[in-house]
């Protein structure tokens, strides 16, 4: 409707497919920022200042800054052009609610992610069980109670959304045609997820139909799910859940059917609010996130803005990022608390240094090499693969920090140990 105010023929029906000219390029790309400003970027300051217990306005102001700056959502959304910061947000904000205890507001505001873009059905596993845990936890006259509610809320919410396209059962059926396309394959081009670095050695599309394809990643992706959602059922606590978003994610990134590189983001999001939980594991992550996605961002003419933001986002995190045990083994960081060192801590910090060398290699290899004829492709399978392997790991580190929430006595000492430090620095 802006659109149509500004200029009728960017949306003319018919005439205007395929239009392309610098007056619609900037109201498009202007349209990106204004989703920002207002869905993702509110969403993101009141998960700070209204759910999490960062006392210091300092280490507030730097979560936000880490998030707003993360590389991956900028360039997807701003130089590939979508619009995740919507769905993302959407998300970010039913976390708040939830953390906040208005599972009603929450189970609205998830909805309307999901219905907004279908790949939040990576993040449907952990609402579904942690509202119902809730419900189940609750005294025995009102559990059900609690639960119709909450049904009634995503029932109506779903309804609203879908009434435009309840005309006709084909017109819904068309509308699910779309949002399922399973004709378009196991994955898309090189994608860092497990079947596609498989394929390297097992030629899995050769050897099954599309069917049976499918069913295999259904299966494969349930499987992965259950021990994080059991848990989760089990013991539903907002930590926990906040965790639960990002392994549900990854399962689905890794074992579903039908994957593309950007779906990355959507276990990206719920790592950026965990950064200053655990600094040093999840900026290594967001990191190795955003070089999955390096051969989709040079098809779209982004290497000099990758590597602007990548230094940009490197530079800011290192500096005020409190990564503690591991903060002397950044040069640079501003918080210089002593920290004894040892041989474990040396190889981790090591690994992490070795990881990013081999991302830059790969990355200025990609870049500068011309590889062989019978392997036009080797750059982008060498950085999915590269990247697979530490999403894979990741994704183990993830879910034993879920099963290890709030029971460990380990973590306890080390967030009592933590607090002090800061008390002692102010």
């Amino acid at each position: 409707m802006i659109a149509k105010f500004i200029n009728p023929e960017w949306v003319a029906l018919y005439s205007s497919r395929g239009v392309d000219n610098p007056t619609h390029k900037l109201f498009m790309r202007s349209t990106v920022l204004v989703a920002d400003f207002l869905v993702f970027f509110p969403a993101v300051f009141a998960y700070f200042l209204y759910t999490d217990k960062i006392k210091f306005d300092k280490d507030r102001t730097i979560a936000i800054l880490c998030c707003f700056l993360y590389p991956g959502i900028i360039l997807i959304d701003h130089g590939h052009f979508q619009y995740n910061g919507i769905s993302l947000g959407l998300t970010v904000l039913a976390v708040v609610f939830l953390s906040t205890d208005h599972d009603l507001l929450g189970s609205m505001a998830f909805s309307l992610a999901l219905n907004y873009k279908q790949m939040e059905l990576y993040h449907a596993m952990p609402f579904f069980c942690y509202l119902m845990g809730k419900c189940l936890t609750a005294e025995k006259e009102n559990w059900f109670f609690k639960l119709a509610k909450i049904g009634i809320v995503v029932i109506s919410t779903f309804f609203l959304c879908w009434l435009p396209f309840l005309t006709s059962a084909e017109s819904a059926l068309q509308v699910l045609h779309r949002l399922f396309p399973f004709a378009r394959g196991l994955y898309e081009d090189k994608v860092s997820n497990f079947w596609c670095t498989l394929s390297l050695v097992v030629k899995l599309r050769q050897m099954m139909s599309r069917e049976d394809l499918v069913v295999l990643c259904g299966g494969t992706t349930l499987a992965a799910l259950l021990p994080s959602s059991i848990n989760l059922l089990r013991n539903p606590t907002i930590d926990r859940f906040k965790l639960a978003l990002v392994n549900s994610s990854m399962v689905f990134f890794l074992f579903s059917f039908q994957v593309h590189e950007k779906s990355i983001l959507i276990a990206a999001i719920p790592v950026c609010l965990l950064l200053h939980e655990r600094p040093f594991p999840c900026f290594w992550f967001l990191l190795i996130s955003t070089f999955s996605m390096f051969p989709l961002l040079v098809m779209d003419g982004l290497v000099v803005a990758t590597i602007a933001t990548g230094l940009l986002y490197f530079t800011i995190a290192t500096s005020n990022l409190d990564f503690g045990p591991y903060t002397s083994y950044f040069p640079g960081n501003r918080i210089s608390v002593p920290q004894e060192r040892n041989d474990v801590r040396l190889l981790i910090a090591t690994m992490f240094w070795l990881s990013l060398l081999g991302s830059v290699v790969l990355a200025v290899a990609s870049l500068t090499l011309t590889p062989p004829k019978k392997l036009p492709d080797l750059f982008p399978v060498l950085i999915s693969a590269y990247s697979c392997c530490h999403f894979v790991l990741f994704t183990l580190y993830f879910h034993w920090w879920q099963f290890t929430c709030g029971s460990s006595e380990t973590m306890t000492k080390h967030r009592v140990s933590a607090r002090n430090e800061k008390k002692k620095r102010t």
